[in-house]
């Protein structure tokens, strides 16, 4: 898909919005960005980061623009922190920002900003197209290039006093933090679950080949197990910000392992050429391959000990 398309499409999905985390049906909402996933990982990244804003904007009483496409921009750096400064009746954003996916296809985003304090400010960003620039030049894989993943330069962006969502630190201090932190590893296992319908398709008879499609098959039965049951788990729990911190740490750690296997059996069982040769797959393994070091690995599993640990004394 070109960018214009996977804009096309995600607007297309409006009509049907994806149920919120811990409304009652967040293991439907988990399936669906499974699906989008299985679909085409980049039309699953740019969807989930606007479903995600979508999230936040009610979890703080606020509706989205009619139409936009939104995304979230939150990546950190310690030494490139966004400024919020008064502006009249209201604030102005400058600074740069690293990792903004969606950047000049997005109409919205919600942005990180870290002084005067941590805050989230909604930006309208066509309405100030003149204040902002991007460049993808950092960027230099192929994978994930339709979502335009930019280095953003803000020149002192207006935005409307309310723009600001919650106070200093709520962003990352409210349950819904770690509830959509479960949205991208519903991406992951969706992307994976596109390997298996790739061996599927290519099935042969030889016991190696049959070996990995059953390993493959029995890691994809699990990524939606643990889906569906982190998904009853938040619904069950709403509110409960230690309990979903632990939660999120291990669904991305489950899924970021057996999404791993099944990177690792697809060229073991058919050698190169769905690598080399297939180019939905070569992308596919690429974009996922990169997808899943959002799962930040032993730091995660660092912080799941330590979140553990508490609930075992």
């Amino acid at each position: 898909m070109t960018a214009h398309e996977l804009c096309q499409s995600l607007r297309a999905s409006f009509s049907d919005p994806l149920p919120l985390p811990a409304g009652g049906q967040t293991p439907l909402r988990h399936q669906r960005l499974m699906e989008l996933g299985r679909q085409n990982l980049s039309l699953a990244r740019l969807a989930e980061a606007h479903w995600d804003a979508v999230a936040i904007l009610a979890e703080a009483g606020r509706e989205p623009a009619p139409g936009a496409i939104c995304g979230v921009w939150a990546s950190e750096k310690p030494d490139m922190a966004l400024r919020l400064e008064r502006a009249g009746n209201g604030y102005s954003v400058t600074g740069q920002k690293l990792f903004c996916t969606g950047a000049g296809l997005v109409d919205r985003a919600l942005v990180t900003v870290g002084s005067p304090a941590s805050l989230l400010v909604e930006v309208d960003l066509r309405s100030n197209a003149g204040q902002w620039e991007w460049n993808t030049g950092d960027w230099k894989t192929g994978a994930f290039a339709e979502t335009q993943t930019a280095r953003v330069q803000f020149h002192g962006v207006r935005v409307e006093a309310d723009a600001v969502l919650g106070d200093d630190g709520w962003y990352v201090h409210r349950p819904g933090f770690w509830h959509g932190a479960c949205g991208p590893a519903s991406c992951w296992a969706g992307g994976a679950a596109g390997l298996l319908d790739y061996a599927l398709r290519n099935s042969r008879a030889d016991a190696h080949t049959l070996a990995h499609l059953g390993a493959m098959h029995a890691d994809a039965w699990a990524l939606s197990a643990f889906l569906q049951r982190a998904g009853e788990e938040i619904d069950a729990m709403p509110g409960d910000y230690a309990g979903g911190c632990v939660r999120a740490l291990t669904v991305r750690h489950l899924v970021e392992q057996a999404a791993t296997d099944m990177l690792r059996r697809l060229p073991r069982a058919y050698g190169p050429y769905p690598l080399a040769m297939d180019a939905g797959m070569s992308r596919r393994c690429q974009e996922l391959d990169l997808y899943l070091r959002q799962c930040h690995a032993e730091r995660d599993l660092e912080a799941l000990g330590r979140g553990v640990r508490p609930m075992r004394d």
